[in-house]
């Protein structure tokens, strides 16, 4: 076994007695933090162990000082009650003491036997006990207010034990390390001299590397783990998502997470009874809803719903309800953003994703939260395809690590033609996600002339796949081990 300069120094000093990182770092002219790290080395080679005695200083914080100087409240008051016999709870102040130490005042009469609680006319009567000796406490509350700072295991223990049961100390830590040496450590053959782990420019002059030994270097030397700060794998997950989009020519856009029903449902041809829209799917907020002050967009959508608008659709028939769509909800989809900014720009070209937390009246289960993240990405060109949307969604799924992908059709409200992807995973299909091309009834009341490609997927289901999770409730609990394991 080689050992560097270093660990061959620190073994050595150890040897010879000094067995303290600051003693050692002075014998050997370098910092502690060089003595550490070359004991540490020391310590994966089973050559020493570390020592640690930590000791506890004791010292009073502004209450107890106060305490100190005044005395105890039921040291107060017990000096009172032994020349007054009895006092009520609404008297204690005649002891020269505060409401608030009142209420601390009367539990420790009783516990030190200073006095009685006796139910009286006036209220609860505080009768003296005939006792008022001092109590052990008392000497180590006057010792730390002159001596200032103690060791704990220096103060009387009774005392001690009863102080501790008031917030009237402070406690300070000091470490002292020590490093020893193991059987193997002791039995260590240290050589004549250490081998040389680099070569300095002196060395080279002189040619005294010559007749050096050279520390050899193992890729399997046992290391201890470093513990630091990183990101949560699912948020890790998330920025991946969001550099493929960005790669791929998209910009992000954001949404707020309370919406209308008007742009959550209705601009997406969403009809007002479908299921999606139920209390048992949809959360709703119950003291809110939105004025729609665009009366042309409303009634455009309105005749969409009502007979298909403009476009060749014959839509839903019976009669659209403006205040449904005034309704304010949590966002159920990602897409009432997409939609949005369709709106605002309604020619092309456009390539917009976005990521983000949507809600749904879900029971909570190893797959299901009532909360969840959302990405989708929407194209808009002149000549967008059906079959540029497959090839497009191909590309994504296999920038994400999946290299069969296939797609099946698939019905979604605001889509047609429709599809669901699936990717191969340990050996079976999965569905991941749907997308189709905005139908007409949804882009005809902005004015768009173009075909838009939409696609979207729940990025917790597609993280329990990458992160090998069965349960959803992982991605969210704070378990260090699990975390640690997956940075």
């Amino acid at each position: 076994m080689d050992l560097s300069s270093n660990e061959y120094e620190v073994l050595k000093a150890i040897r010879d007695g000094e067995t303290k990182p600051n003693e050692i770092s002075s014998l050997m002219e370098s910092t502690v933090q060089e003595v550490m790290s070359a004991a540490s080395w020391l310590r994966t080679k089973e050559l020493v162990n570390f020592e640690e005695h930590i000791t506890e200083f004791i010292s009073l914080n502004e209450e107890g000082k106060k305490y100190a100087k005044d005395g105890l409240p039921e040291r107060r008051v017990v000096e009172w009650l032994s020349e007054n016999e009895t006092i009520t709870l609404s008297e204690i102040e005649k002891a020269g003491i505060s409401e608030s130490e009142g209420k601390i005042a009367v539990g420790w009469l009783k516990r030190k036997g200073f006095a009685t609680i006796e139910k009286g006319k006036g209220g609860p009567q505080i009768k003296y006990a005939g006792k008022k000796d001092e109590t052990p406490d008392e000497p180590v509350l006057m010792q730390l207010l002159f001596e200032e700072e103690i060791k704990a295991e220096e103060i009387e223990k009774e005392g001690f034990k009863l102080l501790k049961g008031r917030k009237i100390l402070d406690k300070r830590e000091e470490i002292d390390r020590e490093i020893v040496l193991t059987k193997e450590g002791k039995e260590f053959d240290l050589g004549e001299s250490p081998t040389i782990g680099e070569i300095t420019p002196e060395m080279i002059q002189s040619g005294s590397w010559k007749d050096k030994d050279f520390q050899k270097y193992s890729l399997n030397t046992k290391t201890v783990s470093a513990q630091h700060a990183t990101l949560h794998p699912f948020t890790r997950f998330i920025e991946d998502i969001r550099l493929i989009f960005l790669q791929m020519g998209f910009q992000e856009i954001e949404g707020d997470y309370v919406q209308s029903a008007f742009w959550n449902m209705d601009t997406l041809f969403i009809p007002q009874d479908h299921p999606a829209r139920e209390l048992q799917d949809t959360l709703y907020l119950e003291e809110k809803s939105f004025d729609l002050n665009d009366k042309e967009l409303v009634q455009k959508i309105k005749e969409i719903h009502e007979k298909g608008g403009d476009t060749e659709s014959t839509g839903w028939g019976g009669k659209w309800d403006v205040e449904k769509a005034k309704k304010a909800l949590l966002r159920t989809h990602t897409t009432v953003n997409t939609i949005k900014y369709l709106s605002e720009n309604p020619k092309p070209p456009a390539r917009v994703f976005g990521v983000g937390r949507v809600f749904r009246y879900e029971s909570v289960d190893s797959t299901h939260l009532p909360e969840f993240t959302q990405v989708e990405g929407i194209i808009m060109e002149k000549d967008a395809s059906f079959a540029m949307l497959i090839g497009v969604l191909k590309e994504f799924y296999k920038r994400m690590g999946f290299s069969e992908v296939r797609v099946r059709p698939a019905y979604f409200p605001y889509t047609e033609p429709s599809l669901e992807i699936e990717v191969v995973f340990n050996g079976k299909w999965l569905e991941l996600g749907g997308a189709g091309v905005f139908r007409p009834e949804v882009t005809a009341p902005f004015g768009i002339e173009h075909p838009v490609l939409a696609w979207g997927l729940g990025l917790e289901r597609l993280a329990m796949l990458k992160l090998g999770l069965k349960d959803i409730r992982m991605l969210f609990q704070s378990d260090l081990e699990w975390l640690k394991e997956t940075i």
